[in-house]
């Protein structure tokens, strides 16, 4: 198994090891995995092109170094904790036995259906079992899995499905969050009309609420599962044969696929996962996070799985039925690690020290943050309210690009700073440079972080766009990586992120492209134009300002097309996207070229209107005043 790093001089060591010989350094660590072939090289690259290949021509199947290699030390130890929305309902232990006995199961439904290696699966599902099961039998078949956030809208699932070109969806009836029931079926049939590569639909039953079945394409779980074989053989890859699609928001208003490939993904989730979270053999480990992010990919199912651990997956939310339910769990399942965002941090200390006070969780070890910086004060009341003031907080600096955890404290091991990353994982080399690329050296300083070298996890392009992996990506500055992220180096060689730089703004975790949102406004009749900026809130982290120019409002007034504006993001994108603030202005300040002055619009927007730099390239620069007159009566 892994070799877990347990001292500071041990950190400093492997670190030192990773960048003085990095082909060395992960050969040694990808040996502790099974292949049916070994590499003939460990690593081919070149940003400038751009190429990267981990453990080239390398063969294997992931699936058999979480079952495989697992089963005859761990078979009868949980794999997976399905803990349900109510707490009343039933849970779910999957031993590793059962669990490789469903993916085999399921992976055999999926060739029965003409699922092969390289073919696309789209899943649209709550955090059910099921879509873990899901993801598994298809790496199992070498099938890739492209997993659909289950709040994203009709619109976001099928520009997926369709730029995947998915031939079948995983999904399920409905889904239950907190006290709603969804209609995730419902959805799934409006993204299907416009879907034509889709052959098939299985729907798992949770809800059991009355659906549409459409003969011919919809099939039952449960019906196809009951005459599935259990025996079933893992199919070979290549190392850098895709095994998952991941979209994520971004600069321009298409979702971007990344492409995580086997191989170096695989070495990357196991090792990043050991070392930072110290994972003990017996230790039970929770993340909160939804398997439709990258968190969930590689922190509740990879990661933990290629280790042997035993992870936890929660369907629910943190505030139901209280604001005790995290911590309820954590208790129920004598949980060890615990990883979570800012978010659900900062929501649940603003519930107040009722929900938390007396609940003990004397069985915590390690605390995680993960999706965007934690503010000092959420950093203290998650450690001394949660923590007890004896857990070391491990606060993650990663990407969906990065595939795994990429600076970060080994809990316990590197001393933590609150609202610092800290140091970079063995194998990431950070730089920071200015706007114009040049490199700040040494300690003391600001700019944007930026990696010079690749690591196993790194994705590999962007499905079916190449060339726009390269202008996003490598195209910034010469023969290095841009994060897109503002990162600051203070004294002691510590990294604090400090947000991010393009025009994507996190929103609890969740990065959400400015003109994907702008398209979904600009799409309302009544809207000529639109401008979205972030702004600080205090429970999200970023919120999302739109400034919005309308023709002739409706009858409904400014506060009707606010609501129809609302509405119009919720159906094309999703809840999630909907701004916090609809400011209507009569224009945008633009130069005369016609460039929108977003750096105006997020000073307004943060409330810092004292002083605008130059605005002499204005077209009109009155509007700027009228903007911030409007903005200041906004409640």
């Amino acid at each position: 198994m892994i070799n877990k790093i347990s001292t500071l001089g041990g950190y400093i060591h492997e670190y030192q090891k990773s960048v003085a010989n990095p082909r060395e350094f992960w050969e040694q660590i990808a040996h502790e995995f099974y292949w049916h072939k070994k590499w003939d090289k460990v690593l081919d690259w070149d940003f400038r092109e751009p190429r990267i290949e981990w453990f080239k021509n390398g063969k294997l199947n992931i699936t058999e170094n979480i079952f495989e290699r697992n089963l005859f030390t761990r078979g009868n130890q949980p794999a997976i904790i399905w803990e349900p929305n109510d707490p009343n309902d039933q849970n779910r232990i999957l031993t590793y036995n059962e669990l490789y006995r469903e993916v085999c199961k399921f992976a055999n439904v999926l060739l029965s259906m003409g699922i092969r290696k390289g073919d696309r699966v789209a899943i649209y599902m709550p955090m059910i079992p099921e879509l873990a099961i899901s993801m598994l039998a298809c790496a199992r078949i070498g099938a890739v899995h492209s997993i659909v956030f289950a709040g994203f809208s009709a619109n976001s699932l099928a520009d997926r499905i369709i730029d995947a070109e998915a031939k079948i969806v995983l999904t399920s009836d409905g889904a239950y969050r907190g006290s709603k029931t969804i209609p995730i079926k419902e959805i799934v049939d409006e993204a299907l009309e416009t879907c034509p590569s889709v052959e098939h639909v299985v729907m798992v039953e949770r809800t059991r609420e009355k659906v549409a079945v459409k003969a011919g394409r919809d099939h039952l779980w449960s019906d196809l599962m009951q005459s599935a074989s259990h025996e079933n053989q893992a199919v070979e890859v290549d190392s850098e044969d895709m095994l998952f699609i991941l979209y994520t928001s971004g600069s321009t208003g298409k979702p971007k696929g990344i492409v995580h490939t086997t191989g170096g993904y695989m070495v990357y989730a196991a090792y990043t996962f050991k070392n930072v979270f110290q994972y003990s053999d017996g230790d039970v480990y929770f993340c909160s996070a939804d398997i439709g992010w990258i968190t969930g990919h590689s922190y509740i199912i990879y990661g933990p799985l290629l280790n042997g651990a035993t992870s936890l997956m929660f369907e629910g939310i943190p505030t139901y039925p209280d604001g005790g339910r995290y911590w309820d769990i954590v208790n129920k399942y004598n949980v060890n690690q615990f990883y979570t965002a800012p978010t659900a941090i900062r929501a649940l200390m603003a519930l107040g020290q009722q929900f938390v006070e007396n609940k003990g969780m004397p069985s915590l070890k390690v605390l995680g943050s993960v999706g965007e910086p934690i503010n000092e004060m959420a950093w203290h009341w998650y450690h001394d309210h949660v923590g007890n003031n004896r857990c070391p907080i491990v606060d993650t600096w990663w990407q969906t690009e990065t595939g795994g955890i990429a600076i970060s404290p080994l809990a316990g091991i590197i001393p933590t700073k609150p609202s610092f990353a800290t140091l970079p994982m063995p194998g990431i080399q950070p730089v920071i440079v200015d706007h114009e690329g040049k490199e700040l050296a040494g300690r003391s300083v600001e700019g944007i972080l930026c990696i010079k070298f690749p690591w196993p996890g790194m994705l590999r392009t962007i499905y079916g766009d190449h060339e726009r992996f390269k202008q996003t990506y490598f195209s910034n500055y010469d023969n290095l990586y841009f994060s897109g992220d503002g990162v600051k180096r203070d004294e002691d060689g510590y990294y604090r992120i400090l947000g991010r730089v393009d025009d994507v703004i996190n929103v609890s975790g969740h990065r959400m492209g400015t003109a994907e949102v702008e398209n979904a406004i600009n799409a309302h009749p009544l809207v000529n134009e639109s401008a979205v900026v972030g702004y600080p809130h205090d429970i999200k982290g970023q919120g999302i300002f739109a400034f919005v120019v309308c023709g002739e409002l409706s009858t409904g007034g400014e506060e009707g097309i606010k609501t129809s504006i609302l509405k119009a993001v919720s159906k094309i994108i999703g809840p999630i996207a909907k701004p916090d603030k609809i400011l209507l202005v009569s224009g945008l300040p633009k130069t005369r070229s016609g460039k929108i002055m977003r750096r105006i619009l997020r000073k307004i927007a943060e409330g810092e209107t004292a002083s605008f730099g130059d605005t002499t390239t204005l077209l009109d620069p009155g509007v700027v005043n009228e903007i911030v007159s409007a903005a200041q009566k906004l409640k």
